[in-house]
């Protein structure tokens, strides 16, 4: 079975480090498993002999691999070892950091990022490096998630969910500005549609995921919430075709579509013990009796959308234009 990339790039980085001496291109390929399953160790080649195809494909990948640590940080040296032949080191002295030490904020910043990860793949990982800097001493006393369960060195902590299947993958679409393909399912809409997006970046907002980017059919950019995200996320080599915003701008589209830039006020009926949401927004409340409640609730873009969640529970009563928004996507629901 291939060995992955990273896997790869790892073992070369700690061969380098570990070395007491600079390696040949041959030793290295010798010692690395990625590079023996893939070209043979290379046991039977000798300076001067001529290169076989098998040599140049491995050479071509060493040259790739090492050009790409050295992107990463790594510093690599090229020097001539006593043979005369070209040898790379990675000596600890110009690899090593300086001490971490990080205030209260930034830690519980990290602790908050590290959350995220405990419902997805990287969990063992972002634990991992967490305990390694409280170890270490640059960590003030905040939560440090464990694997199979948490150790709490505090009283209070914000948690944030990552549930959706989707986040994974756009997370990664969104660091290394890969174009997308899903299929996405509108509130008001009983089917998905194909949709193709360039994504600009992820925002937890109200508790739910949502992605911010160019939806290239339609030419303009749209927010996707991932809840609404139906079957796999694929991403595609291509390049953006719009530019990408600065986060500000991003955040503020987030929370425009989402609903957050109220612009008036709306009036509801809200059925008794239901709507926690829409009750912990309210400015004024007032019971109604036989089960229901009136609220005062601020009205923005994205509205209709929310209050329609809420199915039964909610009936609209003012302003009209939100009254018949949210019947309207009823009315498209029903008719499937």
């Amino acid at each position: 079975m291939a060995i992955a990339k990273a896997e790869r790039l790892m073992n070369l980085a700690l061969c380098l480090l570990g070395a007491r001496r600079p390696l040949t291109k041959r030793e290295l390929r010798a010692s690395i498993e990625a590079y023996v399953e893939a070209f043979g160790s290379g046991t039977a080649s000798h300076p001067g002999e001529a290169a076989t195809g098998s040599e140049e494909s491995f050479s071509r990948m060493f040259e790739r691999d090492k050009d790409d640590l050295r992107e990463l940080g790594l510093v690599i040296d090229t020097v001539e070892n006593l043979d005369g032949e070209t040898a790379y080191v990675a000596r600890r002295d110009s690899n090593r950091l300086p001490p971490i030490t990080l205030d209260a904020a930034e830690a519980t910043a990290l602790g908050l990022a590290a959350r995220v990860w405990q419902q997805a793949r990287l969990a063992a990982a972002a634990s991992g490096a967490l305990q390694k800097l409280h170890a270490a001493g640059g960590m003030p006393g905040v939560a440090v998630p464990e694997q199979g369960g948490e150790r709490q060195l505090s009283t209070l902590e914000p948690h944030i969910p990552a549930r959706e299947a989707a986040f994974e993958p756009l997370m990664l679409a969104c660091r290394d500005r890969r174009p997308v393909v899903f299929d996405y399912r509108k509130s008001n809409a009983a089917h998905s549609e194909r949709r193709q997006v360039e994504p600009w970046t992820l925002e937890c907002w109200r508790g739910h995921w949502y992605l911010a980017g160019w939806d290239r059919e339609r030419q303009a950019e749209r927010v996707f919430r991932l809840s609404r995200i139906t079957g796999p996320v694929r991403s595609r080599a291509a390049a953006f075709t719009a530019p990408v915003p600065d986060q500000v701008t991003v955040r503020e589209t987030v929370e425009r579509w989402a609903g957050e830039g109220a612009t008036g006020t709306a009036r509801i009926r809200l059925r008794a013990g239901a709507g926690y949401p829409l009750r912990a927004r309210a400015l004024h409340t007032r019971e109604l009796g036989d089960g229901w409640d009136e609220l005062e609730i601020p009205y923005g873009h994205g509205l209709d959308a929310w209050l329609v969640e809420f199915g039964p529970d909610v009936v609209v009563l003012e302003p009209a234009e939100l009254r018949a928004d949210v019947i309207d996507r009823l009315r498209a629901v029903a008719e499937g």
